[in-house]
């Protein structure tokens, strides 16, 4: 009783902390379209300097995937002003570090300097937008790159392309069904003026999110961001009008094999609602009351308990149009797939029909806690939270508000959310099985 007491102690307080940590910010839109988010922190002298392009993997064409993320290597090749190979040792010899990367709707680069570089990282990243060096040597260089990289993690990693394969059945019509790293032959396809389109189009100021957080001062960075990007041409704006699936209401299963693996995998996947909508938050919760740790549902009871799977896994992919809610499952010796589908189903039919405990659920709100908490802690944490808010989601003060939306899920919410979205007719299943030698 003692601990129970001390815990929830424990709980209360870490709220009122996190109730006071309002995370403030100033935003504002240059004349060219560029909007800028301001954080100021100066308890560290650290800047972080990030772009966000509101370009990802689902913006490009049928035949050229891959597009997005080979831009992620191809603008660190030098700009009218850096030299080729000079991007990184500039980073580094002035004490800083640098990275990106690309996801389906999105493209985001950030450098973190100690403050007395601010300057220098909203310099670099001027240079990247307003005159990138897309040329052939880059492009003949990077395209190696990203085609090892694909190997590497995707074509020679055992199930490397099980997230491939559940775009693929799960997406038929909108560009969610390619993957964010493309394809080899639509690589080697591409060519320099292609590249030097794709730039032109995309890397607009009015399609970029500029933040700046950390020990600035904002007057100061607010003269240094007109100087900079102040006089970098708007460019057009392409609509995103991308063509919708129809609602899943037949259950579809397909197989796709794998050199790589010895043992199969099941996965049962359902196409939920966007990111933007608050079940997509309701649905997150539930994906880790499923399988978040080791004493959640589906572990503890087909890998702990009864040793059915040696893996079993929920996720909520949140994704700008829609997303992915998808169970994953390998089985353990002789298990078979209708034993996991079933234990599977008989967990979902549960949550269809009674409520989840009042511990439980308070356990789930303590996770989120403490989650908003770990991905809000850096710098470069609040930098990627406000770009994100606002390229994706529209509210850029969501990174304020979002803990609250999911302190607002009830019980009763999650039961619904279940009702509604994972059900048989709704979902593919994918066998994905070893390839046969």
């Amino acid at each position: 009783m003692k601990k129970r007491l001390l815990s929830a102690a424990a709980v209360s307080f870490l709220g009122m902390i996190i109730n006071a940590q309002q995370i403030k910010f100033e935003e504002y839109d240059l004349p060219n379209g560029l909007h800028v988010i301001l954080h100021q922190d100066n308890t560290a002298p650290v800047v972080t300097t990030g772009v966000m392009y509101h370009v990802g993997a689902k913006d490009e064409a049928v035949g050229r995937t891959g597009m997005a993320h080979f831009f992620e290597h191809l603008l660190f090749e030098g700009t009218k002003n850096i030299k080729r190979g000079d991007w990184f040792k500039i980073v580094s010899s002035n004490g800083g570090t640098n990275n990106a990367n690309t996801t389906n709707d999105r493209t985001y680069y950030y450098e973190t300097f100690p403050s007395n570089n601010e300057q220098l990282g909203l310099w670099m990243e001027s240079e990247r937008m307003k005159s990138g060096t897309v040329n052939q040597i880059g492009v003949d260089t990077q395209r190696e790159v990203v085609k090892e990289e694909k190997r590497l993690r995707m074509d020679n990693q055992p199930y490397g392309n099980l997230f491939t394969a559940v775009q693929n059945n799960l997406f038929t019509k909108h560009p969610y069904h390619w993957s964010t790293i493309g394809s080899m032959e639509d690589l080697n396809a591409a060519t320099l003026s292609e590249f030097q389109d794709f730039y032109k189009k995309f890397y607009v100021p009015n399609n970029a999110t500029l933040v700046v957080a950390g020990d600035i001062k904002p007057e100061q960075t607010k003269k240094w961001i007109l100087e900079y990007y102040g006089d970098i041409p708007k460019g057009k704006l392409y609509p995103k009008n991308f063509p919708k699936d129809e609602p899943i209401t037949k259950e579809k299963e397909v197989t796709v094999t794998d050199k790589n693996i010895q043992l199969p995998a099941y996965v049962f996947a359902y196409r939920t609602p966007s990111n933007k909508e608050k079940d997509a938050y309701i649905l997150d919760m539930l994906s880790s009351y499923l399988s978040n740790g080791k004493s959640s549902v589906l572990y503890k009871k087909l890998v702990d308990q009864e040793k059915k799977a040696l893996q079993v896994q929920a996720f909520n992919q949140g994704l700008e149009d829609a997303g992915i809610f998808a169970f994953f499952a390998i089985p353990m010796g002789s298990t078979a797939k209708n034993t996991l589908q079933s234990d599977i189903d008989a967990e979902i039919k549960k949550l269809q029909t009674t409520l989840i405990s009042e511990e439980d659920y308070q356990k789930l709100q303590n996770q989120f806690e403490n989650q908003f908490v770990n991905s809000n802690s850096s710098i470069q944490g609040i930098a990627s939270s406000l770009a994100t808010n606002h390229v994706l989601m529209g509210d850029t003060n969501l990174i304020n508000k979002e803990l609250d939306i999911y302190r607002s899920v009830s019980r009763q919410d999650i039961m619904n959310a279940a009702k509604k979205y994972l059900n048989p007719n709704q979902r593919i299943i994918i066998n994905y099985l070893p390839e046969k030698k």
